[in-house]
């Protein structure tokens, strides 16, 4: 695939003859690493571990973007150093206003295509948009990287997910995108790496701007990675950027030289990278363009994903709108914007008209250079005339920091990537997600709207889209080569779905002979424990009935980027945006306990922090966002995975089994639910509102030396033991150290 073929380029160590594929761990020295505001709190990791001057100073690249409009002393401060750091250590450095670290990884060259870039922020994905394999990193990692150069990874499992089709006029990149978070939310993709492809003729219609959008926001969908291919696409795009680089650097204000040179790009095309026409995939989906229409997302989930026009018949009213983010906030989404305001013109005397009484219009450009090229076109004016109120080239409100806020009761429309309970402000408001046209649209008519120039074909009949490829056998070409393998692969899905089949009679068989709350028998193998590291946890279970409970539901975005923050101080406000009860229910010592797809979202560590700091040294879930457990592996936090616990817990609590029960995804009651990308399982909805967190009077053992989990489900309920996943002893080193940062200070310490 493509992605194993990028990350073989980065790979070290290999054996010889070594060709990397999914699944593999390999350690990594990627080609570029960017970090933001969190800068300074990977500059202290870096030094604590003992480190004093970065391993490759041409790998690393630091910007501000996402508390740029605080302008207090404590900030302006922490602004200083992480400046002053980057001039000591010979780096690259963006200040404050000049833009969002992805879009200046974009545009000055960083993410260049073929090659691996990683960023201690979620949305890294977004360099897959020009071809680069992008994927979040954490501060400890980043620290990491600037001492050695190198990070690990495990390759991920790999969808291919097939456009066919054109896009239709009125639709955008953010619909596609908004579009496939909502018809794909069953864990199609989480923790995968995703490849986009399609004909020459579709992938035409989706411009480097629209692939960098939906590249962005495979991050909301649960992928690692979202890239598209180095095509002519592409290329039309990079010589664009080359010619402009040409006749810039005639001009004697030129200070430096650009990456994007014509004979460079020679270069890049005369052997770029592509995938194999036999690659093999974990899984394939497909997408019909031409059948899309505009879509919005939420309130206050991404995987809600409803199509515009069922929205306008509801007559939601917005109180604010917000053209911002590394999403969208382009010069190409500022003029989609514009071209709104400067169409009702027309019909109101060619003057542009103001935005809805009550409404406040937010605006701020990825970057200074795309604010500058809205300005030429006159697209950033009459934004301004309309009413917008400017913010500066940042993150801002899409994190939940500065000026404009949604505030408790609420409804805001946004052109930004996430709309979870409370990111954006208020826990008791209702964010949406729409294209830079659809929010200012709605901005001018004070409730969600589009713009009208979508046109719904003759005879539609809804979105295609699926399993495989989309291609009609009829139409298929395919060599004899393809063919044979073909038939192979068939054979393999055949074969395996017969063991599949063996395997669950083999456990019905069990569960016959034994019982179901027996589902582990024997000690066949034991796991070396290493000093340090406990043989046994346990506590009482405290659960979080909810699936997707985001890291702005575990630890609030207001703190984020406030590194003077108190343990105990986390310990309170520790899944406060998801239940603000928890902080006074759970205890020192619990076990908690959370549904599917636990950790989603963002890439900060408080969310594993915060947990420690509020004493519960185990997290079990259905299932866990990789970042977070990377993040938990990283602090010290233990994490395992009991899917069958989940069920019981459920069965037990909410009267409600988990298996094969599929309900469409309503905005819950009173917004009491954090939820964000698609759920690994089938989504569980309560009937009824139960509690958020609850004190269930369980016990949980987890013997790690067995590598099971015991069960006594209260004082005069069923036991149970179920077999988990085995700690692997590198894992528990780190964990017994204190964390990846003390671990890699010890490494240190030891080398000659």
């Amino acid at each position: 695939t493509l992605t194993e073929k990028i990350v073989q380029r980065h790979s070290l160590g290999l054996p010889k003859d070594k060709f990397v594929k999914s699944g593999d761990y390999v350690t990594l020295s990627p080609y570029k690493c960017m970090t933001h505001d969190n800068s300074w709190p990977v500059a202290t990791k870096f030094l604590s571990i003992g480190a004093s001057e970065i391993n490759n100073k041409d790998q690393i690249v630091m910007t501000l973007d996402h508390d740029v409009q605080n302008k207090s002393e404590k900030n302006l401060t922490k602004y200083r150093q992480i400046e002053e750091f980057a001039k000591d250590q010979g780096v690259v450095f963006y200040p404050a206003g000049r833009g969002i670290g992805h879009q200046i990884m974009v545009e000055e060259g960083y993410a260049w295509p073929g090659t691996l870039a990683v960023a201690s922020d979620s949305h890294s994905n977004m360099y897959g948009g020009v071809g680069c394999l992008g994927t979040p990193v954490v501060r400890t990692d980043a620290a990491s990287i600037w001492a050695t150069s190198k990070t690990w990874w495990q390759i991920p499992p790999i969808c291919k997910v097939t456009f066919t089709g054109t896009l239709p006029e009125g639709v955008t990149g953010k619909d596609v995108i908004v579009a496939l978070c909502g018809l794909f939310s069953n864990d199609q993709v989480l923790n995968h790496a995703i490849e986009f492809a399609g004909s020459e003729e579709t992938m035409r219609s989706l411009a480097v701007d629209d692939r960098l959008a939906i590249a962005n926001m495979t991050t909301e969908w649960g992928a690692l990675t979202g890239l598209f291919p180095i095509d002519e696409t592409l290329q039309r795009w990079l010589r664009h950027k080359a010619t402009e680089a040409a006749m810039c650097n005639k001009s004697p204000e030129s200070k430096k030289s650009s990456p994007f040179t014509h004979q460079r790009l020679d270069d890049l095309f005369a052997n770029h990278l592509t995938a194999d026409a036999g690659a093999k995939y974990s899984q394939h989906l497909h997408l019909n363009l031409s059948t899309l229409s505009p879509y919005v997302s939420g309130p206050n989930s991404v995987k809600v994903a409803t199509p515009l026009h069922d929205l306008v018949a509801k007559d939601i009213r917005i109180d604010k709108a917000y053209l911002v983010s590394c999403t969208n906030s382009r010069a190409s989404d500022l003029a989609a914007a514009a071209k709104v305001f400067k169409h009702a013109a027309r019909s109101n005397g060619g003057k542009i008209p103001k935005v809805a009484d009550d409404v406040k219009f937010y605006i701020a450009a990825a970057s200074a250079p795309e604010q500058a090229a809205a300005e030429i076109s006159g697209d950033w004016q009459a934004l301004l005339e309309a009413g917008a109120q400017p913010l500066p080239a940042g993150c801002g409100p899409c994190i939940g920091l500065g000026t404009g806020l949604l505030e408790p009761g609420e409804v805001g429309i946004s052109a930004s990537n996430r709309n979870f309970k409370g990111r954006m402000g208020s826990t008791d408001a209702k964010a949406y997600l729409a294209s830079p046209e659809v929010v200012a649209a709605s901005a001018l008519h004070g409730k969600i709207v589009g713009p009208g120039r979508y046109q719904r074909p003759e005879g539609w009949s809804g979105v295609i889209r699926g399993e495989g490829d989309g291609i009609m056998e009829e139409g298929r070409k395919i060599t004899r080569q393809e063919a044979l393998q073909k038939v192979i692969a068939t054979r393999e899905q055949a074969f395996e779905k017969f063991i599949a089949q063996l395997d669950g009679k083999m456990e019905e068989a069990e569960q016959n002979l034994f019982g179901s709350d027996n589902a582990y028998q024997g000690d066949d193998h034991l796991t070396e424990v290493l000093p340090g590291f406990p043989e046994r946890v346990e506590g009482e279970i405290v659960f979080c009935d909810a699936d997707n409970i985001n890291t702005d539901g575990i630890y609030p975005g207001k703190y984020t980027y406030q590194d003077d923050v108190t343990t105990e101080k986390m310990a309170e406000v520790c899944m406060s945006n998801y239940d603000k009860a928890f902080a006074t229910i759970a205890r020192e010592g619990d076990i908690l306990v959370a549904g599917f797809n636990f950790g989603c979202g963002s890439s900060r560590e408080q969310a594993a922090t915060a947990i420690l700091a509020k004493k519960i040294p185990l997290v079990i879930a259905g299932s866990f966002g990789n970042i977070f457990s990377r993040n938990s592996i990283n602090n010290a936090l233990m994490g395992v995975e009991v899917p069958k616990l989940v069920q019981r817990l459920r069965e037990s609590f909410s009267g409600l089994k988990t298996e094969g029960s599929q309900q469409d995804i309503t905005e819950p009651s009173h917004n009491s639910q954090s939820l964000d990308s698609p759920p690994p399982a089938s989504q569980v909805v309560p009937p009824q509102e139960k509690l958020l967190t609850r004190r269930t009077g369980w016990k949980l053992v987890w013997d790690v030396r067995r590598s099971k989990v015991d069960v006594q489900e209260g004082e005069n309920g069923p036991k149970w033991s179920q077999k988990v996943g085995e700690l692997p002893p590198n894992v528990q080193e780190i964990i017994a150290s204190g964390g990846l940062e003390k671990w890699v200070k010890k490494q240190i310490e030891r080398a000659p």
